[in-house]
């Protein structure tokens, strides 16, 4: 679904994501692993085309994207969840899912039930300006813009960093059944290895903008935790 072969990412002249080469398969939960600094959110970036300059191949269900702008990989079905949420605080619940929808390619506006569904404060809250909802709610209303683009695979950037301990669990129950239930393909981000190990299909350990390391979620051992990931 997803493939990277020999794959460099830039910000001016300095390489951050040195010779990345994965294939992540359509249904796939895949969770990407390091300590802080080491290209994680850069290669997110790089899949989305909003790093400077990349070189290698990238190619998504076979259209290539190298070249392509970031509404044209949304387009394709690449649904983007920043770290930081990146709402528009001004702009009403509704009209921030609505953003979402513009990225179809059928060009639907509807915004999707099942929204509602999977975050019932969304449709409380329809009215009211995304600036004043409380983080975990933002970030609530980050990916349901996301899903409004009806998307085959959700990138996540720690969906849950900064979030109130009450909604942790929330949220990653709705990216579990997102996957499991819709079948949408995820990469996730993540700093808590007991979810990566629960809700991974496959996880890979980056350091120093290479892949240190990958494999199954039963891989993911307690040595490799201490050796990669123990700050």
């Amino acid at each position: 679904m997803l493939q990277a072969e020999n794959l460099y990412s830039y910000y001016g002249k300095s390489p951050v994501i040195r010779d990345l080469s994965f294939k992540i398969e359509e249904g796939e939960f895949v969770s990407i692993l390091g300590r802080n600094g080491v290209g994680k959110t850069t290669l997110l970036k790089t899949i989305m085309g909003l790093t400077d300059r990349s070189t290698g191949r990238l190619s998504f269900n076979g259209n290539e994207l190298q070249g392509s702008k970031p509404f044209e990989r949304a387009r394709l079905g690449i649904g983007y969840i920043p770290q930081g949420r990146e709402i528009i605080p001004r702009f009403s619940v509704r009209e921030n899912i609505i953003m979402g929808t513009y990225a179809r390619a059928d060009g639907k506006r509807d915004i999707p039930d099942y929204l509602f569904d999977l975050f019932p404060i969304l449709r409380e809250f329809l009215n009211r300006r995304g600036g004043d909802l409380s983080g975990g709610q933002q970030q609530q209303l980050a990916i349901a813009r996301a899903l409004a683009m009806d998307p085959k695979i959700l990138i996540l950037d720690e969906p849950t960093e900064g979030i109130q301990p009450n909604m942790v669990k929330q949220i990653q129950e709705a990216i579990v059944h997102l996957n499991r239930d819709r079948r949408i393909s995820i990469i996730l981000v993540e700093q808590s290895i007991p979810f990566a190990r629960q809700a991974s299909d496959s996880f890979f350990v980056m350091d120093k903008g290479r892949i240190a390391m990958s494999g199954g979620k039963n891989d993911l051992t307690d040595e490799i935790v201490e050796r990669h990931l123990t700050f």
